[in-house]
């Protein structure tokens, strides 16, 4: 069963990914079991979230819209193709391919904002889709280091990076980057409370 799905998401894949969008994927996916050696994740429930996160990043944003509509899903992410994209995947996962595990959909579905609660598959898949080899702007070289270290920092860092490229775009920051932040910065500080 679980081949004859992962068959199915590879022509889906096949049929509405761009070559350069599936670059960006292989090293998502490579980031994404790294990551989850390193911090004892299943291995094979991140290789599902990042070959699925941007499953689908290349519709139009009238088709987002529709799919929004199609999926019952928020209003809030109408005409918001950067944050829309990975609540569509989720819909998409769950609702056309049967996946009903509901940390692999909600690493799909928060890959761009983050999320207050952030699972530890949900932490893999945000930096590792920020890290992967091809991504290049200032201060993913520390981010990359840091990953290897503390999770949680680095996905701090990249919710950092997030808001400057959203500032600099003139959009507005989504609510859940928003309380992700203020989360995992309690984390942090309760870890350094923790260690004095």
């Amino acid at each position: 069963m679980q081949n004859q799905i992962a068959k199915e998401i590879e022509i889906f894949l096949d049929h509405h990914v761009t070559n350069k969008r599936r670059v960006h994927t292989t090293g998502v996916v490579a980031e994404a079991i790294r990551l989850a050696e390193r911090y004892k994740e299943d291995s094979e429930k991140a290789v599902l979230a990042a070959r699925c996160h941007d499953m689908a990043r290349e519709y139009t944003n009238e088709e987002l819209n529709q799919f929004l509509v199609a999926y019952d899903l928020p209003e809030r992410y109408r005409d918001a193709p950067d944050l829309s994209h990975g609540k569509i995947a989720a819909a998409m996962l769950q609702k056309e391919f049967g996946i009903q595990d509901k940390e692999v959909l909600n690493a799909v579905s928060f890959h761009t904002t983050g999320r207050k609660g952030m699972s530890l598959l949900e932490k893999i898949i945000y930096v590792a889709d920020a890290i992967e080899p091809s991504r290049n702007y200032p201060g993913v070289e520390e981010i990359r280091r840091t990953a290897d270290e503390d999770l949680d920092r680095a996905c701090l860092m990249a919710m950092e990076s997030t808001i400057r490229y959203v500032k600099d775009r003139g959009k507005q920051l989504d609510q859940d980057t928003e309380a992700a932040m203020a989360w995992i910065h309690t984390i942090i500080t309760e870890s350094r409370k923790d260690c004095l």
